[in-house]
């Protein structure tokens, strides 16, 4: 065995004696490529993927998430400043199940309802009344935690204590602080999500009584009651702003459409009324009488009157004695006899009432302010203005009081007012750093076209350099038989091989070493019959 490969290394020694300097550069090329080649198979094959285990944590979490992992025996890298855990992609499930199973890592945001899962048997109440409330208030953060805007949060939430006796000035209150993604502030909408989802979700609390601060210092609500002077001025304020912003995005996006972005500058002002009017009216028709009440009473008085003779006046006259009676039957009577109808009648007129409620939020003056910039013509120092005509602005000007409702007829109560202004706007600043980004761009862009494109370069800088040496070298061949030239020459230089001239007479070629000679190598054979045969022909 032994000898065999030092027999092959001699005879790989003598071709590669043999090469010349483009064969012997080639065979060097190929054979760097293919180690080359397979080095980078190996490593790639051997190489462990890493896959995202856990990300965004805290230094603490970290710590037990890595020690875990430690013994457990996995490897792992780090990154992102320590936040970021990767584990080989084979790993990671069996890893986050595991390490779930141990409660690692822990929400940052604070212990939520699992605090209730382990029985507690002879806790008192203030125990279990500040576990209730440091639930809810983990589960809060956890849930504001989740909004696109917030980072992190955590929420501290107050409750009055529990008293036979309750006192109508304490309320609960809650205070929300929050870590916004990449320092910019939350916006309206985040904000009051966060108080009615903060006000919602304890009992008795108010969103007006939930106050959210940010990292950056920024008070984002303000504990203001409705009915208030304070709060009132601050929601009237608040519903003026947005009414004005509202007004002047809807001009603004319209004239933006014609005259191009950043072409129209719209600023609106507004008057509401945030009166309430009730207002009740009753009125009366005359000529619809209709009968309310009707009443007739009539009235029969009889009365008798008799005469009697003159007597003396005393007892006698009122003493009832026969004489009297006599008298009295024989007196002339006298009978009357009145009969009395008394009618009421009582009529209703006609009313009709009306009752007529005025809400709060009625624009009673709109006025606008609106900038057009100038038309441009020309490059450089050539720049000019060129105004527009009186047509263009009044035509911009009856599309700005359409958008934002303005009345300006002259029959119109309110007085609105309207100002519209064709005005160059100072844009060299933007012109500036619109050039210097450009400029920018372009410089970087060559950079990467150069750099992506030096790689090729190179590939075809040596391409060619292997190309123009392969084309300079001469063509050597490699003599891996015995030119009949020299077994047939006068020196007789054949007798040397004993392999091939075994047998035969120096100076001459047998039948035999040439039918050998042609199966070892046809084409050496056919170059050295030709130089043969040129060779005999010329002594001849």
């Amino acid at each position: 065995m032994n000898r065999n490969l030092s027999k092959l290394g001699s005879q790989l020694l003598d071709i590669w004696k043999q090469l010349g300097a483009s064969q012997r550069l080639s065979i060097v090329a190929a054979t760097f490529v293919l180690v080359a080649g397979l080095g980078a198979l190996a490593f790639w094959s051997s190489r462990t993927e890493y896959g995202l285990l856990y990300g965004k944590l805290s230094d603490n979490e970290s710590a037990k998430v890595i020690a875990a992992l430690d013994d457990a025996k996995v490897t792992y890298k780090i990154s992102g400043g320590g936040s970021s855990i990767m584990v080989p992609t084979d790993k990671v499930y069996l890893m986050r199940m595991q390490l779930a199973g141990r409660g690692i890592p822990r929400s940052g945001d604070g212990v939520g309802f699992e605090i209730f899962d382990k029985p507690n048997f002879g806790i008192s109440d203030f125990v279990q009344r500040a576990n209730y409330i440091r639930a809810v208030q983990g589960e809060l953060a956890r849930t504001i935690g989740n909004l696109d805007e917030v980072e992190s949060a955590r929420v501290m939430i107050v409750l009055p204590e529990n008293r036979l006796l309750l006192d109508k000035d304490k309320h609960p209150t809650a205070s929300v602080f929050v870590r916004v993604r990449g320092n910019s502030p939350l916006q309206p909408q985040a904000i009051n999500s966060i108080r009615f989802l903060v006000a919602n979700s304890v009992e008795g609390l108010k969103p007006n009584n939930v106050s959210i601060v940010d990292n950056l210092g920024n008070v984002l609500s303000e504990n203001t009651e409705n009915d208030s002077l304070t709060g009132l001025t601050s929601t009237q304020l608040t519903a003026r702003r947005n009414l004005e912003q509202y007004l002047a995005k809807k001009a603004q996006d319209m004239l933006e459409k014609v005259l191009g972005p950043g072409q129209a500058i719209v600023r609106v002002s507004a008057e509401i009324n945030f009166d309430t009017i009730t207002r009740t009216e009753e009125k009366y028709d005359p000529e619809g009488q209709v009968i309310r009440t009707q009443t007739k009473n009539d009235e029969n008085l009889d009365s008798t009157m008799s005469s009697s003779g003159g007597g003396p006046a005393g007892i006698s006259a009122n003493t009832a004695t026969d004489t009297n009676s006599t008298q009295s039957a024989s007196s002339p009577v006298n009978n009357t006899r009145n009969r009395k109808t008394v009618s009421t009648v009582e009529y209703d007129v006609g009313k009709s009432t009306s009752s007529t409620m005025q809400a709060a939020g009625g624009i009673k003056k709109l006025s606008a302010a609106v900038t057009v910039a100038a038309r441009m013509e020309g490059q450089g120092a050539d720049r000019k203005v060129t105004p527009r005509s009186a047509e263009e602005l009044v035509k911009l000007r009856h599309v700005v009081e359409s958008a934002i409702g303005i009345d300006s007829t002259p029959q119109s109560t309110r007085g609105d007012q309207i100002t519209l202004e064709e005005l160059p706007f100072n844009d060299q600043f933007a012109a500036g750093v619109t050039q210097e980004l450009d400029q920018q761009q372009k410089h970087q862009a060559w950079w990467d076209m150069a750099r992506n494109a030096v790689y090729p370069v190179l590939a075809l800088g040596a391409l060619i350099v292997l190309v123009v040496i392969f084309k300079r070298t001469p063509i050597q061949e490699i003599p891996l038989g015995v030119p009949v030239g020299r077994l047939v020459g006068n020196k007789g230089s054949a007798a040397g091989n004993g392999d091939w001239s075994r047998g035969a007479q120096p100076g001459v070629v047998s039948v035999e070493v040439l039918n050998r000679l042609v199966k070892e190598n046809p084409t050496n054979m056919t170059q050295a019959l030709r130089e043969w045969l040129n060779k005999s022909r010329s002594q001849s």
